[in-house]
């Protein structure tokens, strides 16, 4: 019992069907690569979609000091949403199609260096937010980007190349809708627009940024507004955000707050960090400051 108390409990929640390929063999990297004289280590797999929030839940619930999601983004917002103002730390594997909050984070993808990452025990507090109270941490989004991810989340095949083939093929056909804007700074704006993310981190994955300059310690969300490019636009738009320049482009509005209101004319689909979701058409977004703690690395300074 003394030599349980001295180490620290590390669960492991393991998506086995994240990203292209399946990885029921990371739990033999966890156990070669995981200082074992400093950790009890457990390993739990899910088994359907929302299991890894039930995991999780039990594992905040049995004083575990440290969860690590293994799977994508929308694996990392599972098990994150049950540790949001808890003093569980939460780690990350990076083992999505797009792993775009690792890539924010600088949390390397090869298993073995995202495990020794976690041996340092290095965090740093970051910001949550929710979106008609459903916790997001990377972004989340209405319009295209909301079609994408439900297309995705249907496809069997993963990867860039399923997420481009569906950009392509409904891209011409997609019209904009019509939202209205209720920022809690007091400014209201209408507009007609092809997609609104609602960023806390700067990316989508893939390395494509949609908000160069958001912060996951600002206490505030960067709302990046996007009209309908003209088809000759298009590779300029691609190459801004892979060069995180995309604020440059007249096709992109990007607003700070702290939280808003979205009235819609309908209730479609949200993207809640990758994830398709259908909520109210009206929608409330707020930022729950520094709300969750999350190894990264020591060099990482820029979130």
């Amino acid at each position: 019992m003394s030599e349980r108390t001295n180490k620290k409990r590390i669960c492991f929640i393991i998506n086995p069907i994240s990203g292209k390929k399946r990885i029921w063999d990371v739990s033999k990297l966890i156990h070669s690569n995981l200082d074992e004289d400093r950790f009890d280590i457990e390993i739990k797999y899910t088994n359907a979609a929302g299991h890894a929030n039930q995991l999780s839940k039990e594992a905040v619930d049995d004083k575990t000091d440290i969860i690590v999601a293994v799977g994508g983004d929308g694996t990392i917002n599972e098990v994150a949403s049950e540790m949001i103002n808890t003093d569980v730390v939460l780690g990350i594997i990076p083992r999505g199609s797009g792993n775009g909050l690792a890539r924010h984070l600088g949390i390397p993808r090869p298993v073995h260096k995202a495990l020794k990452l976690i041996n340092t025990g290095h965090f740093m507090q970051v910001d949550t937010a929710t979106i008609n109270g459903k916790p997001f941490v990377s972004i989340a989004g209405i319009g295209f980007d909301a079609l994408v991810a439900k297309e995705f989340a249907k496809n069997k095949q993963r990867g860039f190349l399923t997420y481009f083939n569906i950009i392509a093929n409904r891209f011409m056909s997609y019209e904009p809708k019509k939202y209205q804007l209720i920022f809690d700074e007091g400014n209201t704006i209408g507009i007609k627009a092809f997609f609104i993310s609602f960023a806390n981190s700067n990316q989508f994955g893939y390395n494509t940024t949609i908000a160069p300059n958001a912060k996951l310690n600002d206490g505030k969300l960067d709302i990046c507004i996007v009209n309908k490019p003209a088809v000759f636009k298009i590779p300029r738009i691609a190459n801004l955000l892979l060069l995180k320049r995309i604020d440059e482009s007249d096709e992109v509005r990007i607003i700070q707050t702290t939280g808003l209101r979205v009235k819609r004319k309908k209730n479609r689909v949200v993207n809640v960090d990758g994830e398709p979701i259908k909520l109210d058409k009206n929608l409330r977004v707020k930022i729950n400051p520094l709300s969750l703690k999350v190894i990264i690395p020591k060099n990482v300074e820029k979130t």
